[in-house]
C-alpha cells in the first residue's frame, strides 16, 4: 500500500512537471500571459475590431489614434507566424466576441526557412482562417498583405507569390478582404520605400503606418 502511494506520489509529480516544462517551452506564453494579466484587470468590451498577427500591430502602441471612429483591440505579438496564431487562437480570438478581425501575419513564416514557399503559408494561413470561420461564422475577417521591407528583399518574390495566394483564396470566401499594402510600399522600380521603415530596415515608421491607416480604413467595419 506505501508503495503504491509512493508510485502514485511520483507520478503525479512528474505529470506536473512535465505540464508546467510543457507550458515555459511554448513559444510566446510569456506574451499571452501578460494578454490573459491585462484582461483581468479590465475585460476588453465585445464588438471590437480584433488586430491579430505578428510585430506590425505588436508595434503600432498608438494604432487607436489612428482610428478613433473605430475601437479596436490589438493582440499582435512579434516574430510571431501563423502556427502561433494558430496556437493561440483560443486566447486571443474567441473570448473577445470581435466584430471584425484584421490578421497580418505570415512574412516571418516566409523569413523563417527556405522550406517556407508561398504554398506553404497559403496553407497556414487557410488553417487559420478555417479555425475562426468555424466558430464565427458571420464575422468579417480582413487579410493585409504582406509588406515588402528593406531588410527582406530576398524573399520579395516569394510575398508577392503569397500575397497572391491568399488574396485568390479570400476572393473565394464570403465576409472577407484583401487589404493590398504592398503596391503603396514600393518604388516604381518595384523596391520596398527606405523612408517607411526605422533603422532595422523591417519595421515601419509613422510614414508607413499612415499608408497602412488610408489603405484599411474603408474596410474597417463601424456598427
Amino acid at each position: 500500500m506505501k508503495v503504491q502511494k509512493t508510485i502514485g506520489c511520483f507520478l503525479l509529480l512528474t505529470g506536473l512537471f512535465f505540464s508546467a516544462v510543457t507550458l515555459k517551452a511554448q513559444p510566446f506564453a510569456q506574451e499571452i500571459r501578460e494578454f490573459k494579466k491585462q484582461d483581468s484587470l479590465h475585460f476588453p468590451a465585445s464588438k471590437q475590431i480584433l488586430l491579430i498577427g505578428s510585430s506590425s500591430f505588436t508595434k503600432w502602441k498608438d494604432v487607436q489614434e489612428y482610428f478613433p471612429s473605430y475601437p479596436i483591440l490589438n493582440r499582435g505579438f512579434g516574430g510571431s507566424q501563423l502556427p502561433d496564431q494558430v496556437r493561440y487562437v483560443n486566447d486571443i480570438v474567441f473570448p473577445y466576441h470581435p466584430k471584425q478581425i484584421i490578421i497580418y501575419c505570415g512574412e516571418n513564416d516566409m523569413a523563417s526557412h527556405d522550406s517556407v514557399t508561398a504554398q506553404v503559408v497559403l496553407r497556414r494561413f487557410q488553417e487559420l482562417f478555417m479555425l475562426i470561420r468555424a466558430k464565427m461564422p458571420n464575422v468579417p475577417i480582413a487579410f493585409i498583405s504582406m509588406k515588402p521591407s528593406p531588410s527582406r528583399q530576398l524573399i520579395q518574390k516569394k510575398i508577392v507569390e503569397g500575397n497572391a495566394l491568399i488574396k485568390a483564396f479570400l476572393k473565394k470566401q464570403k465576409r472577407t478582404a484583401f487589404i493590398d499594402v504592398y503596391k503603396d510600399m514600393i518604388d516604381d522600380e518595384g523596391k520596398p520605400v527606405g523612408d517607411l521603415f526605422v533603422d532595422d530596415n523591417l519595421h515601419m515608421n509613422a510614414k508607413g503606418y499612415a499608408i497602412w491607416k488610408k489603405l484599411m480604413e474603408p474596410h474597417l467595419m463601424k456598427k
